[in-house]
């Protein structure tokens, strides 16, 4: 008999088609950037946990000097016209002997002395005073069309023209800030900016990749009036305590105003994901700074990664499969986070796609295949096996290479009164018909009380009940059988009576005992069935229907299991062959 397909069973063919296929999708959606924001959204969670469980350690080594809203309204003055302001704050950085100053501002393109004497002068001589001690980076705005906008030209002769940086920052597809590049012209040229630039002024190189997350500690923040007052009482101490030897960046801090969402908060003013670009942009050098960029890995190293991941299509499906790959995926998950904490962002969502998906595939196929091969079985088998027989089959609890068991079961053994009289008087064909229809119904009645038609013996019928599935009561079970098996004979003489032809009576005899159950047979040709005394008992019983009067005899074995015996009767002793004289009763006791 054969049995479902195991996952083992499957076509080597077929295997490596559906390898080939699940591997070139997987590197296709990878190749394709389809999960790219998954990658992203991976990577934020891995950097929230980093930030919160394992952080990095933070130099204190930059400074934000914000220009806020109460500043600006300290100063009366719009923040286009600030120069006294921001020269006032210059030379107060000279003062303070800070290591180099960022202006994260866009000055003037033309002069404003027409509007307020004197105002190219003040900003004039604060960068005068801040270049023999210090470098300065000034940013470089983008006009509508992405050009850098124009600076005033005595500030750009003052500064250096090789002091300027872009204060453009990279967003990815889902509009998130992340990393630092200077590759920013349109076909990929190097474009300076103002981190960049200040951290070549450091002694460091613009290192493109991502920001380092994991250095979560907040940039120390001050506003620029506090700066200025400190400046005009001449407090030089204050000043150096807070500045000397750090970068200080100086931008704007006005609500709404250069906002940017980052993968999480940085600023000591909230903890938001909404950040001002002053907090960006020092966020962007603290990882430069500190060598700390994280590299994505090379493509090339993802994909092996990748392929050899995708071996997981090899592995039979099964429970230790499934730990096996659980273990696997978190391992994987730790690893990632621990490399991202050492500067390497490795395709974690890649990876775990090439390892789970490739192994759900198998296992989705040879799901397919065995509920195929279940069906087919199923429609080979239906007619000559009891549905209990080929459940158990299927559910893979029954193989012809089992020595096979012993079992208490209630043995079902009925037969034909009188058959070979009445056969002998009918054509063959019309005998054939009766019996198909007859063993039919027969059939219907014993599978619908969970019985187990073992086979047709001319034309009588051999069942059991409780084997191959465990029944609770299988002599209630039998019992109930046999009475609707009467039930059916009267309707199949009435079906007779109406068509012309003979009709039949039947005797049933039953008894519960142990009995061995398996496949019987040779290697070519065997069977699952029911062996032993009980069997030889149950059928003689039935032989015994016909000296009785009762159509079904049942063994004190049997009775003693029924939980009603009010319409079963004691018939006494009976010798049966082969054995001493069994006590039998009978149903219904009146006929």
């Amino acid at each position: 008999m054969p049995s479902p397909r195991s996952p083992s069973s499957s076509p080597f063919s077929l295997l490596v088609t559906g390898f080939i296929a699940v591997t070139l999708f997987i590197l296709l959606l990878i190749a394709s950037g389809a999960l790219e924001r998954a990658e992203l959204r991976w990577l934020d969670q891995q950097f929230r946990w980093l930030a919160r469980h394992a952080p990095l350690p933070s130099k204190d080594d930059i400074v934000v000097v914000g220009i806020d809203d109460a500043s600006l309204s300290g100063f009366g003055t719009p923040i286009a016209l600030l120069h006294r302001q921001l020269g006032g704050f210059l030379e107060a950085m000279a003062v303070a002997k800070s290591r180099a100053v960022g202006l994260d501002l866009v000055l003037p393109e033309r002069s404003y002395d027409a509007v307020q004497p004197g105002l190219d002068a003040a900003l004039a001589r604060g960068i005068l005073a801040l270049r023999r001690t210090t470098p300065l980076i000034v940013g470089v705005g983008a006009d509508a069309e992405g050009k850098p906008r124009a600076i005033h030209p005595l500030f750009v002769n003052l500064i250096g023209a090789d002091r300027l940086g872009s204060v453009f920052v990279l967003r990815d597809a889902d509009g998130v800030v992340r990393r630092f590049d200077e590759h920013l012209g349109g076909d990929g040229a190097t474009v300076p900016t103002l981190v960049g630039q200040l951290a070549r002024a450091t002694g460091g190189r613009a290192d493109g990749g991502l920001i380092q997350f994991a250095q979560n500690a907040p940039i120390p923040y001050l506003p620029l009036n506090r700066v200025l007052e400190w400046r005009a009482r001449g407090d030089a101490d204050s000043l150096q305590a807070q500045f000397a030897g750090k970068v200080v960046l100086l931008g704007s801090l006005l609500a709404h105003d250069d906002q940017h969402t980052v993968t999480l908060g940085i600023s000591p003013l909230g903890s938001g994901n909404s950040q001002h670009g002053v907090f960006v942009l020092g966020h962007q050098l603290r990882s430069q700074m500190a060598g700390a960029t994280v590299h994505p890995l090379p493509k090339a190293m993802a994909f092996v990664v990748a392929l050899l991941l995708v071996a997981a299509w090899w592995l039979r499906p099964g429970r230790g499969s499934f730990i096996g790959i659980a273990l696997l995926l978190a391992t994987l998950s730790a690893v990632s986070t621990y490399a991202l904490r050492g500067g390497w962002a490795l395709p974690t969502v890649a990876w775990s796609l090439a390892l789970a998906g490739s192994f759900l595939a198998r296992t989705g196929l040879e799901a397919w295949l065995t509920a195929a091969e279940k069906r087919r079985l199923r429609a080979t088998f239906d007619g000559f096996v009891s549905p209990q027989v080929l459940e158990e089959i299927l559910a893979g609890r029954l193989h012809p290479d089992l020595a096979g068991e012993k079992r208490d079961v209630c043995v079902l053994f009925s037969d034909i009164r009188s058959f070979t009289t009445l056969s002998e008087n009918l054509p063959p064909e019309v005998v054939t018909d009766l019996l198909n229809r007859y063993f039919e119904r027969m059939a219907k009645v014993i599978h619908a009380h969970h019985g187990t038609l073992d086979k047709f013996i001319g034309d009588g019928i051999m069942a059991f009940f409780g084997a191959p599935q465990t029944a609770e009561a299988p002599c209630l079970d039998a019992f109930l059988a046999a009475k609707e098996m009467l039930d059916e004979v009267k309707a199949f003489n009435q079906e007779q009576t109406a068509r012309g032809g003979p009709t039949i009576a039947i005797g049933i005899g039953l008894h519960h005992g142990p009995a061995f159950l398996g496949y019987i047979g040779s290697r070519e040709r065997h069977e699952y069935s029911a062996i032993g005394d009980t069997v030889n008992t149950a059928s003689r019983l039935e032989g015994l229907t016909k000296d009785v009067g009762c159509p079904i005899v049942l063994s004190a074995a049997t009775v003693q299991q029924l939980p009603d015996r009010s319409a079963i009767g004691s018939l006494g002793a009976h010798a049966v062959k082969g054995r001493a004289p069994v006590d039998i009763f009978g149903w219904p006791i009146n006929t």
